[in-house]
């Protein structure tokens, strides 16, 4: 366990590390390279990431229902629905927000237009709320 804890630190590290000498570089190759560098730590990252997931929560999950040893990848689950759409929604309401308002300062009359397509991107995390709220429901 301290060893994944380990090397997640480490490839943390080495991908900040990267990230600062690329902002503070001058030189394109160097920073062409050290930004595949810094990909591949992500990806390893997001790799070591996956494989705690699958090797050590499922032992987690199933510790913490007697009754039932499936209902704790159930928990998982909602708390991943509920908490990606928020994120993706975050994401979406950033980005449409700032275009509408860009928008609605060269033209006033599109405020409404703007209201809704801000509306419809809030609406993910509506979905991901309602999504976790039926797989608690068939815990």
């Amino acid at each position: 366990m301290y060893t994944v804890l380990f090397i997640a630190m480490a490839i943390s590290g080495l991908t900040v590390a990267c990230g600062f000498y690329i902002y503070l570089a001058k030189d394109g190759k160097k920073a062409k390279r050290l930004k595949r560098m810094a990909r591949l730590s992500v990806s390893l990252y997001a790799l070591l990431v996956a494989a705690f997931l699958f090797f050590v929560v499922p032992g987690i999950a199933s510790a913490a229902s007697s009754t039932n040893p499936s209902s704790g990848m159930g928990f998982i689950a909602a708390a991943l629905a509920t908490g990606l759409a928020t994120v993706g929604a975050g994401y979406a309401v950033g980005a449409v927000g700032s275009s509408a308002l860009g928008a609605v300062s060269e033209d006033p009359n599109i405020l409404g237009k703007t209201l809704i397509f801000v509306g419809l991107a809030e609406g993910i995390a509506i979905y991901g709320l309602i999504v976790s709220i039926m797989i608690l429901g068939r815990l």
